[in-house]
């Protein structure tokens, strides 16, 4: 992730740190000083304003004693009070040599031999001054207030400003310090949090990513009760109505598509099918047509006439069995054939078709054996497998050549039996061997033609096995053509 939000808040929140003590440091730099001279003139004037009243209200000198000794060491302040010809009346330093500067630092003050440019002064009223001065011979800067009391005594208060530039040195080098351990401390801290507060998000950035590559079996499972856990909550919900959506839509479109194919199958089909029949109807409606009007020009021949009539009647129901099986078919494809399953014994059907074939069986010559048990139950429907049956035999003694003989047997399958037609004859071509199932082919046309056949009935046995969720086959084998189907045993 090429701006990760954990590193932006990281980066924001040392950033903040950053300046922040980038404000401490130059707040102890350049205001440190001002604000402790703004406190220590407010220091002087307190004072001054106390000694003052007391020695206005002549309070006992040992109380003041005890003030001024109390502003020594409460603000580090250094005191000389003197009279008007100069004697000492208190003083509160810390050495003879400062008490000696401060009554030279009065002196001078008060006789004006200090130098502008020396002092800088911070606040002033009638009796006093407090003011900032530098001296050139410790190199240091002070702080002093001086000025006369009602009681017309002098007095001098002093304190040194070094120790708060030390102060400051001393404080930015701590600050540094330790804002050095707390920047690492404080990265390594926001990191942690950073780390437990973005893994929700990007969690729940990882399930938007799933979702929009349409894989909604991510879910969030955090359990938190703030904005994440609502978020996480909705983008659930919404993959959950996503996930429904989407799966409503592709239902949708394979049934548009299937609707699609089926229409175009439907289309092809009719096309097929017109084609077909017309191709089908054309020999049968040119004889009929030509055979009438030989009729016409016949009428004193009845021999002829006769033969001709004979030739209509066998051409037209010709065409009425073949529109029936066509009707037939088309019913069983588009599922309007309802199926009556039951059980029933599939061999004593069998025989019950070859019986009803004995007339053609004798005047074709062939012989039928019959390799099957007495009985095997099946589940289907009787009538239509009757049909299969009946098609089967048909089709084997139309084509019956050589031995003229047609062999019947069964084979066990599990829970399925194979019931097989075999009859001698000519084999049919490898590459027709899957095309004998489609509607009006022919594998020899003068031969169909010749037996009335319309290249239907091979159609009807694969509909109506398809119909009942069974197989059908056909193998060359033996000096001959086998052709097959499968039934449900009964259980």
């Amino acid at each position: 992730m090429k701006h990760s939000i954990r590193v932006k808040i990281v980066s924001i929140c040392v950033g903040v740190l950053v300046i922040t003590l980038l404000c401490l440091w130059g707040l102890n730099t350049f205001f440190l000083e001002d604000y402790y001279c703004t406190k220590k003139t407010e220091a002087f004037i307190m004072s001054y304003n106390e000694i003052d009243k007391m020695l206005t209200q002549k309070t006992n000198i040992t109380r003041v004693d005890r003030t001024l000794q109390k502003i020594r060491d409460t603000n580090n302040i250094a005191f000389l009070r003197v009279d008007n010809e100069g004697w000492n009346l208190q003083q509160y330093t810390t050495s003879p040599s400062e008490t000696k500067m401060l009554l030279e630092r009065l002196q001078a003050n008060q006789f004006g031999l200090i130098s502008e440019k020396e002092v800088k002064v911070l606040y002033q009223q009638n009796n006093y001054k407090i003011q900032k001065y530098f001296d050139y011979d410790t190199n240091s800067y002070y702080l002093e207030c001086f000025g006369l009391f009602s009681d017309t005594s002098s007095f001098i208060m002093f304190t040194p400003l070094e120790s708060i530039k030390d102060s400051v040195e001393i404080s930015n080098q701590f600050l540094l310090q330790v804002g050095i351990v707390l920047l690492l401390l404080s990265a390594i801290a926001i990191y942690a949090v950073t780390t437990k507060m973005t893994s929700p998000i990007l969690t729940l950035a990882n399930i938007s990513n799933r979702m929009a590559h349409l894989d909604f079996d991510a879910r969030y499972e955090g359990n938190e009760d703030d904005e994440l856990g609502v978020l996480g909550k909705s983008i659930n919900d919404m993959s959950q109505q996503l996930e429904r959506t989407i799966s409503e839509l592709q239902k949708a479109n394979l049934q548009l598509k299937k609707d699609i194919e089926e229409k175009i199958q439907i289309d092809e089909m009719r096309k097929e099918f017109l084609s077909n029949v017309s191709h089908e109807l054309k020999t049968p409606i040119a004889l009929i047509q030509g055979y009438a009007e030989g009729l016409q020009e016949l009428a004193d021949d009845p021999e002829s006439r006769d033969y001709y009539t004979e030739v209509i009647i066998d051409e037209a129901g010709k065409m009425n069995r073949m529109v029936k099986k066509l009707l037939t078919l088309n019913h069983i494809e588009f599922g309007q054939e309802e199926l009556i399953m039951e059980e029933f014994n599939i061999i004593e059907l069998v025989k019950s078709v070859v019986d009803a074939s004995k007339i053609m069986i004798e005047q074709k010559q062939v012989q039928v054996e019959m390799l099957t048990p007495e009985t095997v139950t099946v589940i289907g429907d009787e009538f239509k497998i009757e049909e299969v049956v009946t098609n089967y035999i048909s089709n084997a003694l139309n084509h019956i050549d050589y031995d003229r003989k047609i062999t019947i047997w069964t084979e066990d399958k599990g829970e399925k039996v194979r019931i097989l037609v075999h009859n001698t004859g000519d084999p049919i071509p490898t590459e027709d061997l899957e095309k004998v199932w489609i509607k009006f082919f022919k594998v020899d046309k003068a031969r169909t033609r010749a037996y009335g056949g319309s290249g239907i009935g091979l159609s009807i046995v694969k509909a109506i096995m398809d119909s009942m969720g069974q197989q059908v086959g056909v193998r060359n084998e033996n000096g001959g053509v086998t052709f097959w189907f499968e039934m449900q045993k009964k259980k």
